[in-house]
């Protein structure tokens, strides 16, 4: 059986927690957040020093708690509780980001729909093809990964992306995949397939509204560009 932390541990366990309640989260630095989401998962472990493992090997909160779970694993001390712990906060992150999308107009809040595509795209190891699927009044009703590919290619199928549009009685979508290098710029590759789902789609009377690559801290909108 491990053994409890020392007084002192409890100690600056008491005081983060007081601090995080007074003056909130904004009062944390990185890994002393890291430590505090551990704290939950690991009692007895001193989590400083994994925190700072963390850190040292994803370079910010953020990126740590994105992470994919094998690779959290490695991280010595984290196990499969302190892990979980890291994947909690990261999901309901994205799902209050969601929330904020949901059922909304989504050209009119582009901003908001960029900021949780970014979240749950730029930090990716491998392409992900992702469908929003939009009402007549271009309210989200459903945000589907439809493929995941190696680390520059995702196999997509303008039937299905299709056939799914139907089943969800979307009238229009956006398509979304992320570029791991960080740039977003798109390939002939991702040109042709924009073009092939959008002919395959207006065949049904199903508009494309726009693809979105998202990359590290950058997009872009093939509408924009002149690309659509």
């Amino acid at each position: 059986m491990s053994e409890a932390p020392p007084p002192g541990h409890l100690g600056h366990r008491a005081r983060m927690r007081t601090r995080l309640l007074t003056a909130g989260p904004d009062s944390l630095l990185d890994h002393e957040m890291l430590e505090m989401l551990l704290f939950q998962a690991l009692p007895r472990r001193d989590t400083k020093p994994i925190a700072r493992a963390l850190l040292a090997r994803f370079g910010s909160f953020a990126n740590a708690i994105a992470a994919p779970a094998r690779d959290l694993q490695q991280v010595e001390g984290m196990g499969e509780a302190g892990t979980a712990a890291l994947k909690t906060v990261h999901g309901a992150a994205l799902r209050m980001l969601r929330a904020e999308v949901r059922d909304q107009p989504v050209l009119n809040n582009w901003d908001r729909l960029i900021g949780y595509l970014s979240a749950a795209l730029a930090r990716e190891s491998v392409e992900q093809f992702r469908l929003l699927f939009l009402d007549s009044k271009n309210r989200l009703i459903a945000d589907e990964a439809q493929a995941r590919g190696t680390v520059n290619h995702t196999p997509v199928y303008p039937r299905e992306v299709v056939k799914r549009a139907l089943e969800l009685q979307a009238t229009a979508l956006i398509l979304v995949h992320n570029h791991p290098s960080g740039d977003p710029t798109p390939s002939r590759a991702d040109i042709e397939m924009t073009q092939e789902v959008k002919a395959a789609a207006a065949v049904l009377g199903i508009a494309v509204h726009d693809h979105l690559i998202v990359g590290n801290g950058r997009h872009l909108s093939f509408r924009r560009e002149g690309l659509l």
